[in-house]
Formats: C-alpha cells, structure tokens, sequence
C-alpha cells in the first residue's frame, strides 16, 4: 500500500481539512474490513498534529473544533456547493495567516505597527478571482504592484537605515579627496595598490579575480582568500559597481575599490552584515580574463 502521511503532505499547497460536525466515532472492528479501515485511517495521522499546528497555525487547545470540521467535511462528500464553501475559507485563512504577514514583514520591516489594507486586498483579490469588476488588467496589476512595493520598500528601508546612508555619501566625500583615489563615472572610486598589463575585460568576458569586501567599519563580509579559492564569473552578473571596476581594469592588477550603495545593493539587506544603503569596500585581484578551461 503507497503510504501518504502528512509529513509527506505537509508540501502540498492543495491539502485541505473542512470544517464543523460530530465528535469521534467510536471503532468496532468486528471484521478484516472494519479493522483495516481503523488502522488505516490511524496510520494516516502520522505528522497530522505537527502539520496542523506548524503549517495551519491550529490551536491545539480546539481540537475539538478540528475533528467538528473534519467531520463535516468528509461528510459532505462530492456536494460541489460545500467544496467551494471550504476551499473559500482554507485559502481565506492562508491570506490572514500567510500571504497578508508576508506582505507586510516585506513592506514595512519590523514595524509591526504598519498594515497593507485588507478591505482593498480583498476587493482586488476577488475582482482578480472572478473575472469581474477589476480596475486594471492583470498584467498591470503585476507590473504596478512591483513598481509600487519597489517605492514602499525603499521608504521604509530610507526611514530604518536614513542614518547609514548618510554615513556612508559622508565616507565618500571624504574618501574622493585621500591621495591616489580616483573616480569613475557614475561614482565609484578605486585606488591602485598594483597596475596590471594584461587585457581589459568586457561587460561580458569571464574573470578569475580574488578578493576581500568590508564595510566601511572594517567588518570583512567575503573573502575568496580566506576560502582559498578564486571566484569565476561573468562582469555582467555582479553588482553594478563591480561590473564598472572590473571593464576599467588590466588583468594583474590589484584594486582597493569603494562602491556607492546605489551600485552596490541599494535598500535591499544581504545577510546579517550588510545593511541596506551600505558602501561596500573590495580588494580586487584581477588574475584572468576569460580563463582557459581545464
């Protein structure tokens, strides 16, 4: 017999429990067929309780309204009325539980005072839903609900981290004027520790570089020399600063280079160490443009 549990199941966004009823029945297993009904349906369980209450926030303090709706719903059997009914109410539940805190946790942070407003996420939920009555088309909605949390992200990383930012354009300017500093345009700056000759890359050439990235504390984040490994990687699929440094520099050179936070990861957090808005600090070891394959 294939054996489904619901650790097994646990993945599987359709699985639904309904909801009201009766309470347990009770077994008699007076032949082969009552009693692999009873064992079955037990050996089904396995994972249920922890699936209930890690993955459909059930209180188990209302199991017994748990079983009501389980009870209800199998019961109901192919009643197509009811099945809509119970499917309204497992992905109502998913809104509150799931989608509208995972929203909010991307939009407003930490701040737990700050909310999306439901009424309106409800009115274009079901607009979107039905077919009927929606203000936009769907793919303007996807193209403005992007570009919309884009602007309250960054508002609300601007209003968290306004004084790293700040920090961090007051480094610049001070940095811009040190002896041997140099800058791009567009506002990265570097300084030559060791002039290479070799080739120049393109945007789309791949390079074998070592390197160290701190911030402007001094913390290291990265470091391919203490994994004592080289990274290898096309200029065009890193950071835009990187991308700039990387087209200005002659193979065998090494670079100290400071990105802006707008070339670098901009309001957006990677990791525990780099904040939103931070200027980014790179030793950059250019050893190879486009590498012979062994």
């Amino acid at each position: 017999m294939r054996k489904f549990t619901f650790a097994a199941l646990a993945a599987v966004a359709t699985v639904t429990f309904f909801s009201c009823g009766a309470g347990t029945p009770k077994a008699n297993l007076k032949s082969d067929i009552d009693s692999v009904s009873y064992v079955v349906g037990m050996a089904q369980t396995q994972g249920l309780k922890d699936y209930l209450v890690t993955r459909l926030g059930v209180d188990t303090a209302y199991m017994d309204e748990f079983i009501k709706g389980l009870n209800e719903g199998v019961n109901a059997g192919d009643d197509k009325k009811k099945a809509a009914y119970y499917a309204g109410i497992q992905i109502g539940q998913q809104i509150s539980n799931q989608m509208v805190k995972g929203i909010n946790r991307e939009l407003f942070g930490n701040d737990s005072t700050k909310t999306i407003s439901l009424k309106n996420f409800m009115a274009g939920f079901i607009s979107g839903t039905t077919g009927k009555g929606a203000l936009m088309s769907m793919d303007s909605a996807q193209l403005y609900a992007h570009s919309l949390m884009e602007t309250i992200k960054a508002r609300t990383m601007q209003n968290e981290y306004g004084p790293n930012k700040v920090a961090g354009e007051k480094f610049l300017a001070e940095n811009a004027k040190k002896e041997g500093v140099k800058t791009l345009e567009g506002g990265v700056q570097y300084k030559v520790i060791k002039e290479g000759s070799g080739a120049i890359p393109a945007d789309t050439s791949i390079v074998k570089v070592q390197y160290e990235g701190r911030t402007i504390d001094g913390k290291v984040f990265d470091s391919s020399y203490q994994r004592k490994e080289p990274a290898e990687f096309r200029c065009n699929q890193v950071i835009k600063g990187w991308t700039e440094v990387l087209t200005h520099m002659p193979a065998g050179s090494v670079w100290e280079v400071y990105i802006p936070q707008d070339k670098a990861y901009g309001a957006r957090q990677q990791g525990d160490d780099i904040k939103p808005f931070s200027v980014l600090i790179f030793k950059i070891e250019l050893l190879e443009v486009n590498p012979k394959r062994k």
